[in-house]
């Protein structure tokens, strides 16, 4: 069977690009071989800056033959859907076979189909693949209609075997497959030929290219950290970055360099954004002293000086650029010690948050109105959370954010520091935007948490209020990240925060009912990740107050770990049993059976086992409920699975005894009735 090695050389492909290009590339054309005919044994997908390349190993040398069979009209049926028929059969009448059929004879086509050269088909799908790239952005150039995302070259398309390579024939705008690729731009120009994969791969790396982004990665990575832990410094690791750059060099050669004195003061992550956004620099820092004072740069190439003339260029260039983050650095702090950090955010008043909803401003007023409200509830002092509202935005008017808006709130963090402002309130600066991913940190400092949520809760209820929803797939504003944040605080922090009250207290124009619905739909989400079955979580939101997510939780892990063990399997069958008898005599007599169990009326110990074991249970699970105990509560309901199945066992519900029947129904309605009070067990499966 032979191999498949497959090129497509151009100019330099956006690194960002490089990664969905690959899987794009290998999906194609495997899909497409798949499709022809054709099986291969496994398949690889490679990126550089000025090539996709796809190899397959053991490929079919041509694809199967086909046959089909195909049952056509009667053979007494008239002439025109006969002819039909063979129109699109494109045999002759002669050809078809006549079979009979349930209902008289009809005429069946076998048709056959011989096996294509695996060539045929390559050339096909590979063109079509060429033509039909979706790349998010492409160019057309010089006078043809090919579309691709920077100006296609060349094309590079065997199969080889032990016997030796072959180029499969393939022409797209004039450019024609070959056997031939091209080195290092600088370092090894001009084109050679390849006769495999392994060829191909080892001719690359002697033409100064490595065609694996993840050993350019590697590479990067090793002689990075490598240079810094020389100097007793330490690299901060960035795989974006790592990836990125990787994707911009063909033979990556680290260079490492140092920060000048005059820049040392700047905040680390002000360094580092500055140099990762403009220059795609790694950050170097100093483990004593948490500075940055140096950067890692790759070169595409190798260099006489050993990179001192990039290593002097790249330095040049950084000085500018750092110069003005200096600038707005000094000139943001001589604002906040001359303005503090409410004059700073002042500004806010002129810039609309929504048209519906007002300005910044205005919505840090309801976010302090509402953080005041919250505080009391986390553990934090009114005024505090207050204090901290008012400035949690005000970096918004800085110039430092207005250049990088990634440093919103971390640069807050440190203007309120300079402004003399509590810790407390400069945590909450940085923090309130947190959680933002469900990977991101959740603050924890009771300030911070206040702000946060009310931060949260505004967007949320405000977006609610002009009824701006999530839909489908859409969701502008963030709206099911603004929920998680809020449910991942509340759960991180064990909160008794009952969200229905917050949500008027927010916004009393709201639909508080929606959002609360809202809101569990993203808990249920949460909680499925977490191992917590869907079911299982009904029956806990079906309970009164919902609305408390961290009571809601502690009774749906009380719930699930009391569903995996035996107990608890089976006293929900036995749950189930009892109210499924009580609810058909409730329908067939017309009325409910709801107290009135009298032990008197036991006829049987099965029957007054049950009694004795209800009072119990009651006895147990009304006080571990009220503790929010919900661990205690289900121990004391597994204890009831024993008498239920006695019970079942032993006694007839329906005696002909009326009086007798009453009374086992009134028992099985306290059996439902304890049992609801725990969770709402209706609504769990099995």
């Amino acid at each position: 069977m032979p191999d498949l090695l497959i090129e497509l050389f151009s100019e330099e492909i956006p690194a960002r690009m490089q990664g969905r290009a690959r899987e794009d590339l290998k999906k194609l054309v495997t899909d497409g071989l798949v499709e022809a005919g054709l099986t291969y044994a496994s398949a690889g997908a490679f990126s550089t800056p000025r090539r996709l390349c796809l190899t397959l190993e053991g490929l079919s040398a041509e694809s199967a033959m086909v046959r089909e069979e195909r049952k056509g009209p009667k053979t007494d049926a008239p002439q025109p859907a006969i002819d039909g028929f063979l129109r699109s059969t494109g045999l002759t009448l002669e050809q078809l076979e006549v079979r009979d059929d349930k209902k008289g004879q009809v005429y069946f086509a076998v048709i056959s189909k011989p096996g294509r050269k695996a060539a045929e088909i390559i050339a096909e799908v590979l063109e079509a693949t060429i033509r039909n790239f979706p790349w998010p952005k492409s160019m057309r150039w010089g006078s043809g209609s090919l579309r691709w995302v920077r100006p296609l070259h060349s094309i590079l398309c065997i199969l080889s075997d032990e016997a030796g390579a072959e180029v499969v024939p393939l022409d797209v705008d004039g450019i024609t497959s070959g056997n031939t690729t091209e080195g290092h731009r600088f370092m090894a120009p001009g084109r050679f030929v390849v006769s495999s994969f392994d060829d191909y791969r080892a001719k690359l790396k002697r033409a100064h290219v490595i065609l694996d982004s993840a050993e350019r990665e590697a590479v990067i990575w090793h002689d990075a950290q490598n240079m810094a832990f020389a100097r007793g410094l330490e690299l901060v690791e960035d795989k974006g970055l790592l990836t990125e750059i990787a994707g911009l060099v063909e033979w990556p050669v680290v260079l490492m360099g140092d920060i000048a004195e005059a820049f040392l003061g700047l905040p680390p992550e002000v360094l580092q954004t500055s140099m990762k956004e403009h220059q795609k620099f790694f950050s170097v820092r100093n483990p004593k002293t948490g500075r940055i004072e140096g950067f890692v740069t790759v070169a595409n190439r190798e260099t006489a000086d050993q990179g001192a003339t990039v290593l002097k260029g790249n330095l040049k260039v950084l000085s500018a650029r750092l110069s003005d983050a200096k600038f707005f650095w000094e000139n943001d702090l001589r604002r906040v010690k001359s303005e503090g950090m409410e004059g700073m955010a002042a500004g806010l008043a002129n810039v609309t948050f929504h048209n519906k909803l007002g300005s910044q401003l205005a919505r840090i007023e309801r976010i302090e109105a509402l953080a005041r409200e919250i505080a009391p509830k986390v553990g934090a002092a009114p005024d505090l959370a207050a204090e901290a509202a008012r400035v949690a935005k005000a970096d918004l008017q800085s110039a430092m954010v207005g250049e990088f808006p990634e440093l919103q709130g971390l640069m807050g963090s440190y203007y309120a520091r300079a402004a003399g402002l509590p810790e407390a309130v400069a945590e909450a600066c940085k923090g309130h935007y947190s959680p933002l991913g469900p990977s991101d940190a959740v603050p924890s400092e009771p300030v911070s948490v206040a702000v946060a949520l009310a931060d949260k809760i505004d967007t949320l209820t405000g977006f609610w209020a002009i009824d701006e929803k999530p839909t489908g797939s859409k969701d502008p504003f963030a709206l099911r990240r603004a929920a998680l944040g809020v449910i991942r605080l509340v759960l991180a922090n064990a909160l008794t925060l009952p969200l229905s009250a917050v949500f008027a207290a927010a916004q009393p124009g709201c639909d508080t009912a929606d959002l609360l619905a809202f809101f569990h739909d993203r808990l249920k989400v949460f909680l499925k990740e977490q191992g917590i079955r869907h079911d299982v979580i009904d029956a806990c939101l079906a309970m009164p107050g919902n609305d408390d997510l961290t009571l809601l939780v502690k009774r749906a892990e009380a719930l699930a770990a009391f569903l995996k063990t035996d107990d608890g399997v089976n006293l929900i069958q036995g749950f189930k049993r009892a109210n499924n008898i009580l609810s058909q005599a409730e329908a067939k007599d017309g009325v409910e059976y709801s107290f009135g169990a009298d032990l008197k009326f036991a006829e049987v110990d099965a029957e007054r086992d049950l009694f004795a074991a209800l009072d119990a249970a009651e006895a147990a699970i009304s006080p571990a409920i009220a503790a929010e105990d919900f661990a205690a509560a289900m121990a004391a309901m597994a204890a009831l699975r024993a008498p239920i199945d006695g019970f079942f066992t032993e006694v007839q519900v329906n005696a002909e005894n009326g009086v007798v029947r009453r009374n086992r129904l009134n028992l099985l309605s306290r059996i439902r009735q304890i049992c609801l009070s725990v969770a709402d067990l209706t609504r769990v499966e099995g």
